[in-house]
C-alpha cells in the first residue's frame, strides 16, 4: 500500500490480523476440547456396559467355574441398548460369534482394541476407527471397546466387545464449531468495519492536515481546516493547527507592514540627507557660500543620520534577540542615574514640540542600585520615553514617576496625555512588527525590543491605555545584586 494507508496496513497487521489468528486458534482449540470431552463421554459409557455385562459373567464364573455360553448368548440378545450402540462376543481366535444386531461382518473384521485387549494387563482396549460400507462408497466412524473374559480352555468366547458409532457426536462437534467458526467470523467482519470506520475518521483528518501543512509551507496561510467538530486528539490538533495558521497569517501581515513601514522610514530621512546633501554641494561648486543654509542642512544631515542610526540598531537588537545572540554587559547600576540621562536626552527635543517632560524625583530611590545591563536600561527609557513624545498632542505632559515596591523591585511609570491605545490593539502593542497607529513613524519593533530586554532582566513590562485619553507604561526591575 502506498503511504497514504500506512495506517490502515498497521492496523490490519497488528489488530485485524491478530484477532483473525486468536479467533482462529481459539476455535480449532474449543474443536479439539469438544472433541476429547464428547469422545470421553462416549468411552465412558461404553466402559460402564461393559463393566455391568463383565460382572454379571464374572459372578456367573465364579459360582459355576466356568463362563456360560447361554448366559452371554442372552445377555447379547436382551441388550437394552442396541440401537446406541452393538455388543458383540468374541472368540479366543478373534472371530465374532455373536451380535446383538444379528448381523454377522460381512468380510473379516479387523479388531485393533480385542488385540490391545489381549496385550494389556488389565484386560481392556479400546479404539476410533472408520468402518467402510459393502460397496465401499460410504464410511462410518465409530468407536470399540472390548473387554476380556476369563480364559479357560473350554470357554467357547474370550472376550466382549462393544461398538458405537460416532456419527452424531462428530455432527453435534461440528454443528457448535461451525456456530463458534461464524459468530468469530461475523466478530471479524464487525471488527472490521468499526475498525475502517476508526481509520476513516483519523486518516481523512490527517490527510487534510497534511495538505494544509503543506499549503501552509508553501506561504498560503489563508488555509484552514475545516473538519474540527471531534472532540477528540484529532480535533484537538485541527483547532491548534488552525491556530498556528491565524497566527502565522497575522504575522505574516505584520511583516508586510514592517518591511513597507521600515522602507517608508529609510526612504524620509535618506530623502532628507540626499536633497541637502545635494544642495550644499550645488553651493560649493558655484563658489556660494551661505553659512545658515550650510548649517541648517548639516543639522538635518546630522540629524537623519541619528535617526537611521537608531533604526539600524533597533533592527540589530530585534535580529539578536531572534537568534538568542543579544548579550548582557551586567554590572551593579544606579537606576535613578540612568532614568536622568535618558529623559535629559529627551528634554531639548518634548520642549521643542510643545511637550512638557516631568521627572518626579523620588528620595527612595536615589542611591538603589540594581544589577543590569546599564546601556540597555538605557535604551527602554529612551525607547518608551520617544514613543510618548510621539504619541502625545502639543502643551500636553509626559510625566515620570518611580516608586520601590515590597523593596524587591523597583516600578518606573512613564505616562502621557496622547491618543491612547485601542482595547484591541492593546494586547498585540509588545508584538514584533505591530503598530497600533500607522500615521506616526517608527518600525513597530520597538516595543518588543523593550520588552524582550526586559525579560532577560527578570522584569515587566506592563502598559495602560484608554484611547483619546493617554498611555501609561510601567517597567519593573528587581532590585539587588550579583549575589
Amino acid at each position: 500500500m502506498g503511504r497514504k494507508s500506512s495506517i490502515a496496513t498497521r492496523w490490519f497487521v497488528n489488530s485485524f490480523a491478530v484477532v483473525a489468528i486468536i479467533l482462529a486458534l481459539m476455535a480449532g482449540g474449543l474443536f479439539f476440547m469438544l472433541r476429547q470431552y464428547y469422545y470421553g463421554a462416549v468411552g465412558q459409557l461404553l466402559q460402564s456396559e461393559a463393566n455391568i455385562i463383565a460382572g454379571i459373567l464374572d459372578r456367573h464364573y465364579k459360582n459355576y467355574g466356568v463362563v456360560d455360553t447361554g448366559e452371554i448368548r442372552r445377555s447379547i440378545e436382551a441388550f437394552d441398548k442396541k440401537n446406541r450402540m452393538e455388543l458383540m462376543a468374541i472368540s479366543p481366535e478373534g472371530e465374532i460369534m455373536l451380535t446383538s444386531s444379528g448381523f454377522s461382518p460381512y468380510e473379516t473384521y479387523d479388531m485393533p482394541d480385542f488385540r490391545d485387549a489381549m496385550e494389556n494387563s488389565g484386560g481392556i482396549g479400546r479404539y476410533i476407527g472408520v468402518s467402510k460400507s459393502i460397496n465401499g462408497n460410504s464410511s462410518e466412524k465409530y468407536m470399540a471397546l472390548t473387554v476380556m473374559l476369563p480364559s479357560e480352555p473350554e470357554n467357547v468366547y474370550s472376550a466382549i466387545r462393544l461398538v458405537a458409532s460416532l456419527e452424531s457426536v462428530d455432527s453435534q462437534i461440528y454443528t457448535f464449531t461451525l456456530f463458534v467458526g461464524l459468530l468469530g467470523i461475523a466478530t471479524l467482519f464487525l471488527l472490521l468495519l468499526l475498525g475502517l470506520y476508526f481509520i476513516r475518521s483519523i486518516v481523512t483528518p490527517l490527510r487534510q492536515i497534511g495538505n494544509t501543512a503543506k499549503r501552509l509551507a508553501d506561504g498560503d496561510f489563508s488555509v484552514r481546516i475545516t473538519q474540527t467538530k471531534n472532540e477528540d486528539e484529532i480535533g484537538e490538533l485541527c483547532k491548534v493547527i488552525n491556530h498556528m495558521a491565524d497566527e502565522l497569517e497575522t504575522s505574516e501581515s505584520l511583516k508586510n507592514e514592517f518591511i513597507s513601514s521600515v522602507s517608508h522610514e529609510l526612504r524620509t530621512p535618506l530623502t532628507a540627507i540626499k536633497g541637502w546633501s545635494e544642495t550644499v554641494l550645488e553651493q560649493t561648486v558655484m563658489g556660494l557660500h551661505e553659512d545658515q543654509t550650510t548649517e541648517k542642512g548639516m543639522n538635518v544631515i546630522i540629524t537623519e543620520t541619528d535617526r537611521l542610526t537608531v533604526m539600524v540598531e533597533e533592527l540589530l537588537d530585534f535580529s539578536r534577540i531572534q537568534s538568542g545572540t543579544l548579550s548582557l554587559q551586567m554590572t551593579e547600576t544606579v537606576l535613578s542615574e540612568e532614568l536622568a540621562s535618558a529623559v535629559e536626552v529627551y528634554a531639548e527635543r518634548a520642549n521643542r514640540e510643545g511637550i512638557s517632560l516631568v521627572l518626579n524625583k523620588n528620595l527612595d530611590i536615589e542611591d538603589k542600585k540594581i544589577y543590569c545591563d546599564k546601556h540597555r536600561i538605557r535604551q527602554v527609557f529612551i525607547n518608551v520615553l520617544d514613543n510618548a513624545i510621539k504619541y502625545s498632542k502639543k502643551d500636553s505632559t509626559v510625566t515620570i514617576d518611580t516608586i520601590v515596591k515590597n523593596n524587591s523591585s523597583i516600578v518606573i511609570s512613564i505616562t502621557d496625555n496622547g491618543c491612547g491605545i485601542s482595547k484591541t490593539d492593546l494586547p498585540n502593542v509588545k508584538m514584533k512588527f505591530f503598530k497600533a497607529n500607522n500615521t506616526r513613524r517608527g518600525s513597530g519593533i520597538g516595543l518588543a525590543v523593550v520588552d524582550e530586554i526586559v525579560t532577560l532582566h527578570s522584569g515587566r513590562l506592563d502598559i495602560e491605555s484608554t484611547l483619546g485619553k493617554g498611555t501609561t507604561v510601567k517597567i519593573t526591575l528587581p532590585m539587588g545584586t550579583e549575589d
